[in-house]
């Protein structure tokens, strides 16, 4: 029996986040996992929210830095400011994390994860079922998979 969509084929399963463990050892987790972003749990093994590459980079980076439309004239070395800010390495999770429920639960399509990637800043979705993640859909694997579609049908 052939997979019902085209994501399907790209569900990966990868280590979850807790909401209260602390950010300096939930990056590491997200290096290592080779993924943009993972999702968080509550203490009931429950979908919170996601936190990646984007949430980390607005962590450690001075909170002015997100209300700027253009830093160009921002000078100095990110070393000017990361020792300054790496305090936030013993925050947990929670305090950093996307709480913005962007994920597919269990009968989504391949429209809904196509607009899901256009509409919104996110390089993963989640998969939920009854609040319980179930693996990832990465935005570069659903673009390969769309290429070699595309190919296979030219």
């Amino acid at each position: 029996m052939s997979p019902r969509t085209l994501g399907e084929q790209l569900i990966s399963e990868v280590p979850l986040l807790r909401v209260d463990q602390q950010l300096g050892t939930a990056v590491p987790t997200i290096v290592d996992a080779d993924v943009p972003a993972l999702p968080v749990v509550d203490a009931d093994n429950r979908f919170a929210g996601i936190l990646g590459e984007r949430e980390f980079i607005a962590a450690i980076s001075p909170g002015y830095l997100g209300d700027l439309h253009y830093a160009g004239f921002v000078t100095g070395a990110a070393d000017d400011w990361l020792e300054k800010r790496s305090s936030c390495l013993g925050d947990p999770v929670s305090k950093h994390m996307n709480t913005e429920h962007i994920d597919v639960g269990p009968d989504w399509s391949d429209a809904q994860l196509a607009e899901t990637f256009l509409h919104h800043r996110v390089l993963i979705i989640p998969v939920v079922d009854s609040g319980q993640v179930r693996g990832i859909v990465t935005r570069s694997a659903f673009f390969r998979a769309l290429v070699e579609r595309v190919a296979d049908s030219a």
